[in-house]
């Protein structure tokens, strides 16, 4: 599943300096100092002409004199400089002489091309095509494609027509806000911010806890509402725009970022000096809850803690009752780790600390869990349960609903009572005066930052407080031998499973009796089936034509496209089994894909294998190697919008954090699990996602010298390393390695996909690939059938197994791209990358 990202607006990949210094102008124009401005010039030099981009609103720059401009045309070519920047939409004003400005700027132009002028929501003529210089023009773009009438959009909202359209996906939620606007009076407030978390800071959520999904109607999985006396207004990232338009009506403005800035400006501007700003502190992290301080200081306006939710109140007795399943033990064989172990661990690294903690607090649902080795299901496709835990180093308490615990949990937490292992059951709202009462001592209570409300810590005197990510999360994402196994084993299955489902499409997408709500349906059922399955891991997104451009579009019976043989289909989906949590996604097409669609999904390969071959030292950071994965696409100018890839749990969260590509995340080590998964989306149209899981294992190295002699296998003077069970060439240079070996440092690190799933052959363009990443993709085919293939002989699917070997023959090595460029490329990228390496 695609991993939240940061949102589209904040990917700047140069700065402005770099960017200046690498340009070359006509005539030898200056580049003003002032202002950052882009270059973009006609292909064609009898039509010249310069656009501008970037994050401000700037002027163009003319490198002609200016009665040389005329004005940009439907159907016009245009030159990015440098193609590896991402823009935003231009709107181009008619004029014949400076014409010059930036109009309608708003989302970025992350494609080379396009068809319409609806698709960017811009005013960009329809039918332009935006070429790229000192690259290979895309076949999409060197194919053309004719000039399109704009058309009216039926899924989208429309509030300046009169009346205003609403499609049927849009939620009436009139009556919702006048209820809360009366709440807002009878409390003295101005203003109520409603987030789309819990009171863990969960990711997923109850329908319980959906109050966000509840008062606007948008059931994306991020987003921030505002509501004051008179306005409304929800903000969300570039995944869900699009979403929010077919979901939200009239009454909600849309706001295109999640930044704590955007929202304190709006609400300044809204709401009244001396006006209260109210909010649930139970469902803010401390950060967020310190941003909007900052935000707000100083403006008059007074944000106010109010620990019964308003929202709540509006919802009433609507609101969907609280879990009151059981809350079990998980089985021996499927623990990495008896859990009084693991708080023998935890009270070791209190006592090596500096600061000496005398307790943890633990607020992640995946951490009590992981740490009990218990299991629930209070949150869909999460097997997690609501509870908190204190941990002293003399007592352990659990604050969980003790009626729903297993006769077999029970015992288990019970098992060494009395003494120091004895878990003392309490009831989960007692968390809160409990964690007053000991904070009245002499402790200190080590907390981290990133699952804790600020409601919470507001009760811990800042003296008493250890505010760091504590050791648990590393201890959770760092597989033992037997968590590694197990993950592999799961994978296996699953994989059974997805290739039942790509079989099963294949036979029945060309006779029409396939919808995205049936096959989501269906590849859940082949999951179910598979031994240890306990369901989804979250609610698959089965995306055919335009919806697979929307990243977290999710079928229902109301909107339900039919899947065709003419379209690509993207499902993004998992499973949940006792003995590891699976996500996995592919892109088809049945038909004839066109130039466009061809290209692109086969940079998304690119990038997928470019990243999932990376050798890369011991303690390098995600974010440093994430760009590999993007490299391939930046070559022609395009991008996506979302996070490379998250970590993942062994039954437990589908997005586990902190492992992943993000800024947030962790150095990468040996035994973590990430998911890696490229994409690109062309709204409007369709959309493409690659996601493998892969784990971090160790590279096998051998230091090979430029030259001979010396008795070690040579290989053009690139280095053999093995890593994952395949065997892999990477240009890097021979001081590396030898640093490596003769200082003693760590080894280098690796990826091995555990994802066993052949990818759609007729989307792949094999003039694009290197001689190398075919290699990576044969050797990779091999490993599916060695794994994959005994598994459906064993469960009798030898139609399923025919599919397999007949899906994963062998690539020919002719005709694929020139290797030797493209290692040296990726050898400079590196040690780029590298050199910014972070902890």
């Amino acid at each position: 599943m695609e991993s939240q990202g940061v949102a589209v607006e904040s990917h700047a990949k140069q700065s402005w300096a770099e960017v200046r210094s690498s340009w070359t102008w006509p005539h030898h124009q200056p580049v003003p100092s002032a202002a950052p401005a882009l270059g973009c010039s006609r292909q064609a030099p009898a039509r010249p002409s310069v656009l501008c981009a970037g994050q401000q609103l700037l002027p163009v720059m003319i490198p002609q004199a200016p009665g040389d401009l005329p004005p940009l045309e439907p159907g016009d070519d245009v030159a990015f400089h440098p193609p590896s920047l991402e823009l935003k939409t231009l709107g181009f004003a008619k004029t014949p002489s400076l014409a010059g400005w930036c109009l309608g700027l708003g989302t970025r132009v992350t494609a080379a091309w396009c068809s319409s002028g609806r698709e960017q929501r811009s005013s960009k003529p329809p039918g332009c095509s935006l070429r790229l210089p000192g690259a290979a023009v895309p076949t999409g773009c060197a194919a053309g494609r004719a000039p399109q009438a704009p058309s009216t959009r039926s899924d989208i909202r429309d509030c300046s027509a009169d009346p205003p359209y609403l499609p049927p996906t849009a939620t009436n939620t009139t009556a919702r806000l006048a209820a809360l606007r009366d709440i807002l009076r009878t409390h003295s407030v101005h203003a109520y911010i409603v987030p789309s978390t819990d009171a863990h800071m969960s990711e997923y959520i109850s329908e319980r806890d959906a109050r966000l999904g509840w008062l606007t109607g948008f059931t994306g999985s991020a987003g921030t509402a505002v509501v004051t006396r008179d306005e409304a207004a929800l903000w969300t990232d570039s995944r869900y725009w699009t979403q929010a338009e077919r979901e939200l009506d009239c009454n909600w403005e849309l706001q295109r970022t999640t930044s704590i800035e955007s929202i304190a400006t709006w609400i300044l501007k809204m709401v009244p000096a001396e006006g209260n700003v109210g909010l649930d502190p139970f469902l803010f992290s401390i950060d967020t809850w310190n941003s909007y301080s900052r935000a707000l200081h100083g403006s008059g306006r007074t944000l106010l803690p109010l620990e019964t939710n308003l929202v709540d109140q509006g919802w009433g007795d609507q609101r969907p009752p609280p879990s009151s399943s059981e809350i079990y033990s998980l089985p021996t064989e499927f623990t990495g780790s008896r859990w009084q172990e693991k708080v023998a661990g935890i009270r070791q690294r209190m006592e090596q600390h500096v600061r000496h903690p005398t307790a943890v607090l633990l607020s992640g649902l995946e951490e009590t869990a992981w740490l009990f080795n218990l299991r629930g299901d209070d949150i869909p496709y999460n097997p997690v349960f609501y509870s908190y835990t204190l941990l002293t180093n003399t007592t352990i308490s659990l604050f969980v609903e003790q009626s729903r615990l297993s006769v077999e949990a029970r015992q288990s937490l019970r098992s060494g009572c009395p003494g120091p292992l004895c878990v003392e059951l309490q009831e989960y709202g007692q968390v809160s005066a409990h964690l007053r009462r000991y904070a009245q001592g002499n402790v200190t209570v080590w907390l981290g930052t990133e699952y804790t409300t600020y409601g919470l810590y507001a009760i811990i005197p800042q003296e008493k407080l250890l505010e760091e990510s504590y050791s648990l999360m590393m201890a959770k994402a760092v597989k033992n031998a037997h968590e590694q196994e197990m993950l592999r084993a799961a994978h296996v299955r699953d994989a059974v499973a997805v290739i039942q489902y790509l079989q099963w499409l294949e036979r029945t997408v060309p006779q029409g009796q396939v919808d995205e709500f049936s096959g989501a349906q269906r590849i859940d059922a082949f999951r179910w089936a598979q031994e240890h399955s306990r369901g989804p891991s979250f609610e698959s997104i089965s995306a055919s034509g335009l919806n697979a451009a929307l990243a977290h579009y999710s079928p229902s019976n109301r909107s339900s496209r039919t899947l065709s043989a003419r379209e690509m289909y993207l499902f993004d989906t998992g499973g949940q089994y006792l003995d590891g949590t699976t996500d996995i996604t592919r892109t088809v097409h049945w038909g004839e894909p066109t130039p466009l669609q061809k290209e692109a999904y086969t940079r998304v390969l690119m990038g997928n294998i470019d990243l999932s071959r990376l050798v890369f030292p011991s303690n390098t950071a995600g974010r440093t190697v994430e760009s590999f994965a993007r490299r391939a696409l930046w070559d022609v100018g395009l991008n996506y919008g979302h996070g490379t890839g998250h970590g993942i749990g062994n039954f437990l969260s589908v997005h586990e954090w902190p492992v992943g590509f993000q800024s947030n995340n962790v150095p990468l080590e040996a035994g973590m699990f990430t998911s890696i998964e490229p994409g690109y989306y062309q709204d409007g149209e369709f959309g493409i996602r690659i996601e493998d899981v892969a784990l971090v294992v160790q590279a096998q190295t051998e230091v090979g010298q430029w030259g001979g002699g010396d008795g070690v296998a040579h290989h053009g003077g690139l280095h053999r390393v093995r890593g994952g069970g395949t065997s892999k060439e990477v240009g890097m240079c021979n001081d590396t390695s030898l640093w490596q070996h003769q200082s003693g440092e760590k080894p280098f690190l690796t990826f091995e996909v555990v994802s066993l799933v052949p990818y759609d052959r007729n989307l792949i363009d094999l003039s694009l690939l290197s001689p190398e990443q075919i290699g990576y993709l044969n050797s990779y085919y091999e490993r599916i059938r060695a794994h994959v293939g005994p598994e459906l002989r064993r469960q009798r699917l030898e139609d399923a197994y025919a599919w397999l070997q007949e899906s994963t023959e062998p690539f020919p090595v002719s005709g694929a791209g020139t290797a030797t460029a493209g290692l040296l490329a990726l050898a400079s990228l590196l040690s780029v990358l590298l050199s910014g390496l972070g902890a």
